[in-house]
């Protein structure tokens, strides 16, 4: 078993199948995708019941509802994760995907006070690491390093604006770190996203990037949300700091979102507030035999994952497919790892571990965009693909 395959095969949250979790696979039989349910005695095809991810989330209970219907099994959740590694995959037997399809990929940035001085550096710096240890002294004796109580938008926020830019130290990234507007972006188009033991794509230009583990909120299309999984935002500091026009570039290339294992749909076992107090760990693991820890606590955003969702769906903006919302992280990494001052930047190869005690394990491999596998199969093919197998 490759180290991909064996890292990933622990996808399972804590408490194993309690909860009501729901992936997507690529079946070879049906020359397509499947939505399944993920049961202590295996993984069952349910797209008869819900030809698309998309339809299982705008049930009244998702989580009930994916629990009733018993669906065709496919197999052992071991067996397809082992089979999911493109290097090792038997292309006549079923995989994973990632659990999403015809939603829109949402993010959300400068969540966290932390990652939030990190963008100001970046912005400073213009995609130079060199500068980077410099201007974050400087940041950091500007306006501290602890911003977490502050409420964005409050008054004693706009407080602080005034002060920063009377002292010429305001930025786009505290505009929307403390302001009254959050800042929610696309990520990926839908259909792009790969899933767990996959390759992650890196453009192949960047030379300062960083992955950034976070927890993945699913959304109805009424705004409701339903679920969460884990996520990979993968950036490129580079490119973002040399122009947040530059931030589509930084944020969308191939295989560059990560999202998995499962969805975990809210039920008795899981619920918001659970999703309020997790915690992400992240583990680098790199060929070199480089090795980076984190974690991210969404116990110290700075704005409400429902207060997020509300920013990203709302009268003014509409996804009738529903959407998943990137909720930021707090994870920035700054940690050499070659040369003193250059901070910390992928290798092609590093294994990267994303989990969380109730969502179970995200885990991916780095390499370039143009050497992890063509995203080929889009939103037409999947319709195509459903007529023909009498889904729709």
């Amino acid at each position: 078993m490759t180290q991909l395959a064996e890292a990933a095969a622990a996808a399972l949250p804590e408490d194993g199948t309690a909860g009501a979790l729901a992936g997507r696979i690529w079946r070879p039989d049906v020359e397509g995708p499947s939505v399944v349910a993920i049961r202590e005695d295996g993984v069952y095809d349910v797209s008869q019941a819900f030809p698309t991810m998309r339809d299982l989330c705008e049930a009244d209970d998702p989580a009930a509802a994916l629990k009733a219907y018993a669906g065709e099994r496919v197999g052992a959740l071991d067996t397809l994760l082992a089979n999911t590694p493109p290097e090792r995959r038997d292309a006549a037997r079923p995989w994973f995907l990632a659990p999403v399809d015809l939603q829109a990929i949402k993010a959300a940035g400068v969540t966290f006070a932390v990652s939030m001085l990190e963008r100001v550096i970046e912005e400073r710096a213009r995609g130079n690491p060199d500068a980077a240890a410099t201007i974050r002294a400087e940041v950091q004796r500007l306006i501290g390093d602890d911003l977490a109580k502050l409420k964005p938008g409050s008054p004693q926020a706009m407080a602080l604006k005034e002060v920063l830019v009377e002292q010429g130290a305001w930025s786009q990234y505290l505009e929307v770190g403390i302001g009254p507007d959050a800042e929610i972006f696309t990520k990926a188009p839908p259909m792009a996203a790969v899933g767990t033991a996959m390759d992650a794509g890196l453009h192949p230009k960047s030379v300062w990037n960083n992955p950034e583990p976070e927890v993945v909120v699913v959304v109805a299309s009424t705004g409701r949300i339903v679920g969460a999984t884990l996520g990979n935002d993968v950036n490129l500091r580079d490119f973002e700091g040399r122009s947040a026009l530059l931030l589509s570039k930084a944020k969308d290339n191939n295989a560059s979102t990560a999202i998995g294992p499962f969805i975990r749909f809210f039920d008795d076992t899981f619920s918001l507030d659970d999703v309020r107090q997790t915690t992400v760990t992240l583990t680098v693991e790199g060929p070199d035999g480089f090795r980076l820890e984190g974690s991210s606590s969404i116990a110290r955003i700075s704005r409400d994952p429902a207060d997020l969702v509300a920013e990203m769906i709302n009268p003014n903006h509409q996804y009738p497919d529903g959407a998943v919302l990137f909720l930021g992280t707090m994870f920035a990494p700054i940690e050499d790892r070659d040369e003193p001052g250059q901070g910390f930047t992928h290798k092609v190869g590093d294994i990267v571990t994303i989990a969380a005690p109730q969502l179970g394990r995200l885990v991916n491999r780095m390499r370039h965009s143009p050497d992890c596998e063509p995203w080929s199969f889009g939103a037409g093919a999947l319709m195509r693909n459903l007529a023909k197998r009498g889904l729709l």
